[in-house]
């Protein structure tokens, strides 16, 4: 298993530099086997997520799209696949931040009966969240 940073993810989904996406689409597309995996840390899906709505500008849609590209990938190990596809459902059915479907999927996959927020809107939208 081969760990991967963010830039390199980055550089593969927007294909935005004309020196470095090539050398990460190597990666990804011939590098990077089921047998011999790239592994995904929460902190790059975190980071994939803030860059491509912060600096790309792009849409919760096409950001969902773009991590759930990655989980289904073959060739990729993401870290507690599952509570990061919550943050996706999140941004899909736009009941909450990727950040706080993560947060709390993570605390519930700890055990954790319940993620106390001050976020009125994330108490709302988001099963397991309690206001304080």
């Amino acid at each position: 298993m081969i760990g991967l940073d963010t830039n390199v993810l980055l550089r593969f989904l927007v294909q935005d530099d004309l020196t470095q996406s090539p050398r990460a689409t190597e990666i990804m597309e011939r590098r990077l086997t089921k047998q011999n995996p790239g592994f995904v840390s929460i902190v790059c899906i975190l980071e994939i997520v803030w860059v491509l709505g912060s600096l790309y500008k792009r849409s919760r849609w096409e950001i969902a799209d773009r991590i759930e590209m990655l989980l289904a990938a073959d060739n990729l190990q993401v870290q507690n696949e599952q509570e990061v596809y919550q943050g996706v459902i999140a941004l899909r059915n736009g009941t909450g931040t990727f950040e706080d479907a993560l947060i709390g999927g993570l605390g519930a996959w700890w055990g954790c009966s319940a993620t106390l927020t001050l976020d009125q809107n994330a108490a709302k939208r988001l099963n397991g969240f309690q206001l304080i």
